[in-house]
């Protein structure tokens, strides 16, 4: 793959305190990747760095053959969905969904209508006006994942968006999720706990572990004969 097309950590050291991981692979601009692997082997601290907010103390990250490293996280062409969903409880979903294109949150009408387009697309058509407690659970989930679509980057990072939903609904929200990303043409870095969310949304896998990530490998080649540090993740050695 040429090195201008889409992602590349190339020799990225990260540290934080006594903690260290290094990462050096390449992702084609579409790839579907699920990054994978044990409780604080890194996976948060790897989309974090992508995402800008934690520095690396050795290595280049770049998007399209251009070193993205060195800008803050609202310039690179980063979406970012958290855990928690990090919708402002105060602000109802029209405001929430319009810090995704400004920083003050104050919108155009085309803005407006790119905010509606969103809601309508993940389900919530006429609910602009509504704030987070007035929704349930798979709505939030739903609403922070429009404001990810009105941010239009090309590259969404997840780090376990959907954990706390049952699993019916986590299934539904990744199948979402790989609705959207197949019609934005984005590449998609999804952290998960659970290989079955791999499977279902995920191409390649990168793996965690040791103080590494992993080069991506195919899924389904990955979890039909997992190397030994995802034998141990998976509790099978």
């Amino acid at each position: 793959m040429p090195e201008q097309d889409g992602l590349h950590l190339k020799q990225v050291e990260l540290m934080q305190g006594d903690f260290r991981l290094s990462a050096d692979f390449a992702l084609g601009a579409g790839a579907r990747v699920a990054v994978l692997g044990p409780s604080g082997a890194g996976k948060s601290t790897l989309l974090g760095a992508i995402a800008g907010f934690l520095d690396p103390v050795a290595g280049q990250i770049l998007w399209d053959g251009a070193r993205i490293d060195r800008l803050a996280p609202g310039a690179r062409p980063v979406a970012m969905l958290f855990q928690d969903g990090n919708l402002f409880p105060h602000l109802n979903l029209m405001r929430n969904l319009a810090l995704g294109i400004s920083p003050r949150g104050r919108v155009d009408a085309a803005g407006r209508a790119r905010i509606e387009r969103a809601l309508e697309r993940v389900g919530l058509e006429g609910m602009a006006q509504r704030r987070p407690a007035e929704l349930s659970g798979g709505q939030q989930s739903r609403a922070a994942l429009a404001r990810v679509l009105v941010q239009a980057r090309p590259l969404m990072l997840l780090d376990e968006p959907f954990a706390a939903l049952g699993p019916a609904l986590r299934a539904e929200m990744l199948a979402l999720v790989a609705e959207l990303q197949a019609e934005t043409g984005a590449t998609l870095l999804m952290v998960s706990h659970d290989p079955k969310d791999a499977e279902r949304i995920a191409d390649q896998i990168v793996l965690v572990d040791e103080g590494r990530a992993a080069p991506p490998a195919p899924t389904a080649a990955l979890l039909a004969d997992p190397p030994p540090g995802l034998r141990r993740y998976l509790g099978d050695g």
